[in-house]
């Protein structure tokens, strides 16, 4: 007995070793199809392990339990570690991990246990028909109930680890879509539909996302991004950019890596177009005297955009702006602020002077949310489009975005619906607000959801599919260094 259960013991060992080494992976085509099959009916195979080596629980001796203890430790050890493998890594996929990050692989981790809980209901159905046929080959009630204890527990388990990962993970979802599915899993039959449309959307996401990481190691050596002049990102309203926080999302590590120079406006978040335009000023001549280049490229979004044109046309800085690209800038005001300026003139300044605190707290020197306010007007932007002429040294040229419906971003919903008698809108700015010199376009795609303000930032660091503002990021700037900016 005891010379039988040896090579149990070293079985065990060299698979477990040779599964960290990656000289053998459990997450094999066999390691896989053991772990959907056999390893979830570990008390039944233990049941006829102990039988075979004669080893009985009734009147059990310390001889006996000195066998049991030898025969079923190393079965007990490898079968929780092949579990744990399986729930940390369930596939046998070796990435490049600067490549690909660790939210994609643990994603991508919990398609396999979807597919891996899909596959094993299957077997499990057939042994249990076959099983229910045959007595459970006479094995006790206790044991086979405990089995499929156990084999529930193992099963399920797999499937909550998948529906997790992908949850939390996949970008792709969204609020709503998570809601849905949170809602939908437990309901019979309909569940099933929820787990398929989980499965597809992290399916979708990893696709596309090696498929960019792909595309884009390929060009990264032809330096893309690489302008003559360097780009200034020019925030607009409400926001910063930190160290921790960037307004940008993944843009700008997305265009260094692939050759552009980055720096930041880091104007104030509630300050007045004459204010952030000196800022710019000075931001502008920092780079330029800290680089000794001749000129900036600016690419600026929302206000941005109208601080970036007085800086240009009013602060002298014509000479050293090569280009200024706006994204949703409001160029002709927003019709959302010409209906907010209707509010009775107290009311708004009591609003005013409680965001004028919250901003002062967060860095801003000279706030005043009030005028701000003011200069998204319609008639401001008439004023402003005649007082602000373009310069004939700069080449200007503008992005706009559509939401196709109020939940595209739940934070400009009710905005965008004040917006939609006036065309379409990113919930915060029409098309035709938008378009200022050279328009290039919309950007906007066949789903139901839309482009958003924010989105066009990346700001909730989300994909879409047919839209990713990495990529288009990294279209405006090459093209950019191909007009010869």
């Amino acid at each position: 007995m005891y010379i039988f259960t040896f090579p149990l013991w070293i079985l065990m060992i060299v698979i477990i070793v040779f599964d960290v080494m990656d000289k053998l992976t459990l997450a094999g085509a066999v390691g896989k199809l053991i772990g959907m099959t056999a390893l979830p009916h570990a008390v039944a195979l233990a049941w006829l392990g102990l039988r075979a080596a004669n080893i009985s629980f009734e009147g059990m001796g310390g001889l006996d339990i000195v066998k049991f203890i030898l025969f079923a430790a190393p079965i007990c050890i490898l079968a929780l570690y092949w579990l744990a493998r399986i729930a940390v890594k369930p596939y046998k996929t070796k990435f490049d991990k600067s490549e690909v990050n660790v939210r994609i692989r643990a994603m991508y981790g919990g398609k396999y246990l979807l597919k891996y809980t899909a596959i094993s209901l299957v077997f499990q159905m057939i042994y249990y028909i076959i099983a229910i046929k045959n007595g459970f080959w006479d094995m006790p009630k206790g044991v086979w109930i405990a089995d499929a204890v156990v084999t529930g527990i193992i099963v399920f388990g797999y499937g909550f680890n998948g529906i997790i990962r992908i949850m939390v993970l996949c970008r792709r979802l969204g609020i709503i879509k998570r809601a849905a599915a949170f809602f939908l899993l437990p309901v019979p039959v309909v569940g099933i539909f929820a787990l398929i449309g989980l499965y597809n959307s992290a399916k979708a996401e990893y696709d596309y996302e090696t498929t960019r990481v792909a595309c884009d190691n390929q060009r990264v050596e032809s330096q893309v991004c690489a302008t003559k002049y360097p780009i200034l990102l020019v925030h607009g309203m409400g926001f910063r950019d930190w160290k921790y926080f960037n307004y940008w999302g993944r843009i700008p590590r997305e265009l260094i890596k692939n050759g552009a120079k980055i720096y930041y406006g880091h104007q104030e978040a509630c300050a007045t177009v004459a204010t952030n335009s000196e800022l710019i000023k000075n931001k502008i001549l920092e780079i330029i005297e800290e680089t000794g280049c001749e000129k900036v490229n600016i690419i600026a979004h929302s206000k941005g955009g109208l601080d970036s044109r007085y800086a240009i046309t009013k602060l002298g800085m014509e000479d050293y702006v090569a280009s200024l690209t706006t994204v949703g800038t409001p160029h002709r005001g927003s019709q959302v602020t010409d209906l907010a300026n209707k509010l009775p003139d107290s009311f708004y300044r009591s609003v005013s002077d409680f965001m004028d605190k919250r901003f002062r707290s967060f860095g801003d020197k000279n706030p005043d949310f009030y005028t701000l306010c003011h200069q998204f007007n319609s008639s401001y932007a008439e004023e402003f489009n005649r007082d602000v002429p373009d310069s004939d040294k700069v080449y200007y040229q503008s992005y706009a975005s559509v939401m196709r419906y109020p939940f595209s971003f739940n934070f400009l919903g009710f905005s965008y619906l004040l917006l939609r008698p006036y065309g379409r809108n990113d919930g915060l700015v029409t098309v035709e607000s938008a378009k200022w010199g050279n328009f290039r376009g919309v950007y906007e795609t066949k789903r139901i959801r839309g482009i958003s303000h924010g989105d066009t930032i990346d700001l909730k660091r989300e994909d879409y599919s047919g839209f990713d503002p990495r990529e288009e990021y990294i279209k405006m700037v090459s093209e950019l260094k191909e007009m010869g900016y």
